[in-house]
């Protein structure tokens, strides 16, 4: 895990590098300070038999001086390049992460939810932040100042020095059960965050919906029991760490009490001890004291984020199951045919429940073909097989007479264009949303796209026209335009293939007639497919395809299935009979 996560330090090396460097400056000067201290009192003050000697006292204060200045450069150095570190390092893990989840396949996406992947991405990148700025610093520092304040205690008076052979051990149990018992909390607490994020995500864009069903209390309810779960979680994990602090305190308080008597016993008593020597033993004891409580803290901060440096490396870990072959030539779409062999599919491997079952179809370059069937017929599973979204389990996909696992993914997606039965506009300009089709349009290939997807009309009529802003999922406009626009993004591609996964349902008849008029007129060398549930979307298509639980029930054109397939004529028939009684 700790070799996955150390990929991206990348550029920020020699700053982590740096960052140790000075800790270590830091503590050596912070270690020579109470023995120049102790020098100061016993050889200055009470030098010359008592009566102080003024040029070592002023010798020894300069050294100190200097000593100290060069602590806080070396402290003040550390801590920013401590902090250029950290931020550096969780900027590069959110890139890696994001570009890890870019390459994913939808199965892929559906084995982590959106609102897991977000937390992934903030809170626990933020944890693993905080973790390893404290590591560079603190987790070099503190051992490295309990170590030499130890060799410097043990120095001046090893009968002294075994107070902390007591104290040390002690606090090393007690630090281990707490982390033990901490650790399994804050795994759960968030995989809680998980869920809490999907509440809020959930409600938050399906406000609407909230508010028209006047559903507010219960979405209310979800999200207290959520949080109190949280709440309840976190406050458990806190009282079992606050037991550091007790701990800590009774370590580093019982530890000076017993120096201070046994080192007043070893001045009053023994004449072995100095009071410069005892001055500095209270300094070393405060240093590997405090030390230790750092320690402590890294330790907390270290079961905190280890939950989250594991949720990071899943997301990181998680290899594509749809990949481009290895040293396969960017060769472009040969034609927009389209041949199903023998396909079955499933989405849970070796589940053994197929979403779709021995289709055996094929699609000639340039043919309009209509998709029909019941809900949860598997047609948007069909669709996405040719654009490989999902790999087929058992069979083949043809696209331009080549198997769609041949072929270099970007060139395939490139060759088809799909418009989504859950349109999406991202946050910006008309003109940048459709830019997403081609990322160097003309306004003219925009205009022109834009008209044969029926959506210049209306887009003429807004006051900044191609400059009107879309908020977030196209919220400021209407269902058909929405769609509309998602049209038009998808003929700027001029795909091979085109792709309407109920695309047009939110659009009056009228304008869907015009939409299809436009396709057969403007792009007749491409392969549209079009799923639709309303019969006069598809009735004038080359052939018509009839799914019904994901098998291929008919395929022919709109005369030969009212002659022959019982499911499109009775849909034909219900859909005429609403249109008349209306």
């Amino acid at each position: 895990m700790i070799k996955k996560l150390a990929k991206s330090i990348r550029e920020f090396k020699t700053v982590s590098i740096l960052t140790p460097v000075f800790m270590v400056g830091e503590v050596v000067m912070e270690v020579i300070i109470p023995l120049l201290m102790a020098m100061l009192v016993d050889n200055g003050i009470n030098g010359n038999n008592g009566e102080g000697d003024m040029p070592y006292i002023l010798m020894i204060g300069g050294v100190l001086v200097v000593c100290c200045l060069l602590s806080l450069f070396a402290g003040f150095a550390g801590a920013k390049t401590g902090a250029k570190a950290a931020m550096g390092f969780a900027r590069n893990l959110r890139k890696d992460m994001f570009y890890k989840i870019q390459e994913y396949s939808f199965s892929n996406i559906d084995k982590f939810s959106t609102a897991s992947l977000v937390t992934r991405l903030t809170t626990d990148v933020t944890r693993v932040q905080d973790a390893y700025q404290m590591i560079l610093r603190i987790a070099v520092r503190a051992p490295i100042m309990l170590i030499f304040s130890l060799i410097m205690a043990f120095a001046i008076n090893a009968t002294l020095s075994s107070v902390f052979l007591i104290a040390i051990p002690i606090l090393a149990i007690g630090l281990l059960l707490i982390m033990k018992t901490a650790h399994p909390v804050f795994e759960r607490v968030f995989k809680r965050y998980d869920k809490l994020n999907n509440v809020v995500q959930e409600n938050v864009s399906g406000m609407r919906v909230v508010k028209a069903f006047v559903r507010e209390e219960h979405e209310i309810s979800k999200f207290m029991k959520i949080s109190g779960d949280i709440y309840n979680d976190f406050s458990f994990a806190e009282k079992v760490l606050a037991f550091n602090s007790p701990l800590m305190q009774l370590c580093a308080y019982g530890g000076l009490l017993a120096i201070s008597w046994i080192g007043a016993n070893l001045i009053v008593i023994d004449g072995t001890l100095t009071t410069g020597e005892l001055m500095s033993m209270t300094t070393y004891a405060m240093q590997i004291l405090m030390n230790l409580m750092m320690l402590s803290m890294i330790f907390v901060m270290v079961t905190m984020s280890r939950a989250s440096a594991e949720r990071i490396c899943e997301v990181l870990d998680e290899q594509s199951d749809i990949n481009s072959p290895a040293g396969v030539p960017a060769d472009k779409v040969a034609d927009g045919s389209v041949e199903f062999k023998n396909v079955k599919f499933e989405y849970k491997k070796g589940s053994g429940n197929y979403a779709l079952t021995d289709i055996n179809i094929r699609i000639n370059s340039g043919e309009t073909i209509g998709v029909i069937g019941g809900t949860g017929s598997s047609k948007s599973t069909l669709v996405q097989l040719i654009p490989r979204l999902y790999d087929v389990s058992e069979g083949s996909v043809l696209v331009g007479g080549r198997d769609v696992r041949d072929y270099d993914i970007e060139t395939l997606r490139d060759a088809v264009a799909m418009v989504l039965q859950k349109n999406t506009l991202f946050s910006g300009t008309i003109k940048d949303n459709l830019m997403w089709g081609k990322q160097d349009a003309t306004d003219e290939e925009m205009i022109e796209a834009c008209r044969l997807a029926q959506a210049d009309g209306f887009i003429q009529e807004f006051p900044e026209k191609y400059d009107t802003y879309i908020e977030q999922d196209g919220s400021n406009v209407s269902g058909g335009q929405k769609q509309r626009l998602c049209i038009a993004r998808a003929l700027l591609k001029k795909p091979k293939i085109l792709i309407l996964d109920d695309s047009t349902s939110a659009v009056d008849t009228a304008t869907d007639a015009l939409i299809r008029k436009a396709f057969r007129e403007k792009i007749p060398d491409t392969t549209k497919i079009i799923i639709a549930q309303r019969i006069t979307s598809v009735m004038d298509a080359d052939k018509i395809l009839v799914l019904d639980g994901g098998r291929v029930v008919d395929f022919g054109t709109h005369d030969e299935l009212m002659k022959k397939s019982d499911i499109y004529r009775e849909v034909y028939e219900s859909q005429q009979k609403g249109g008349e009684d209306v």
